[in-house]
């Protein structure tokens, strides 16, 4: 899970959608449909788009991304192994939304996925719904370096649940996503409860929706860093 070593820039746009770059790629993360959750279009270029499902209106939409950017489906482009796209590593873990939650249809599948960009490994949860697979836990275990945490409950992973997969995968970086925003229209969990149970010893509250990782200078013990939502 090699890649090359450049500090990179990760931003917050809203619910599941981040922007990370370096000086040689960007990559937008599961883009939301504008006018479905309330949240503005993202309206800038990017290399890469990366998406848990294409089924999903609140993670699946690229439409709003400018620069005609590759757009992979981790549920169904990338093979077991793996697979490199505009230099960028990923793996796929495929799950499903909560198999619990009614949603009055059927979960839809889904995949959470693992890239490597300026050499800073990065999960996203994508949009799973139950407790992580013990096979998946088992192979990120100590491979990730940022973890794009689902901390909204209710459809999506529950606390208890994420709190498990935390303290095996191991993140030296938390940031939390897919919360209750005023701006959105999903009635799920404000960041506040999870950060809630967790020590304010190990909480950062960011002043902006954007910031710089060198992967040679991760904390030694675990942050959980919260963005502001720039969308």
């Amino acid at each position: 899970m090699d890649g090359k070593t450049k500090p990179m820039k990760i931003t917050f746009y809203a619910h599941a959608s981040f922007r990370l770059e370096t000086p040689e790629v960007s990559i937008v993360t599961d883009p939301y449909t504008p006018e479905v959750p309330g949240f503005e279009p993202i309206d800038e270029p990017a290399d890469l788009v990366i998406m848990s499902s294409a089924t999903d209106r609140f993670h699946s939409d690229p439409s709003h991304v400018r620069n005609q950017p590759t757009v992979v489906n981790a549920l169904l482009d990338v093979p077991p192994k793996g697979i490199t796209v505009r230099g960028v590593p990923i793996w796929a873990f495929p799950t499903s939304e909560s198999l619990t939650f009614d949603y009055r249809r059927d979960p839809d599948a889904n995949a959470m996925y693992l890239f490597t960009i300026g050499g800073v490994r990065v999960l996203h949860m994508g949009d799973v719904g139950n407790a992580i697979e013990p096979a998946s836990l088992e192979v990120l275990a100590g491979q990730v370096d940022v973890l794009l945490a689902l901390t909204g409950a209710h459809a999506t992973i529950g606390l208890e649940d994420l709190d498990q997969a935390v303290a095996v995968i191991e993140p030296r970086i938390i940031i939390p996503m897919h919360y209750w925003n005023p701006r959105g229209v999903l009635k799920i969990e404000p960041v506040d409860q999870f950060l809630g149970r967790h020590p304010d010893r190990l909480i950062i509250h960011h002043d902006g929706g954007a910031l710089t990782i060198d992967p040679g200078q991760l904390p030694e013990a675990p942050q959980i860093v919260v963005l502001r939502p720039t969308r």
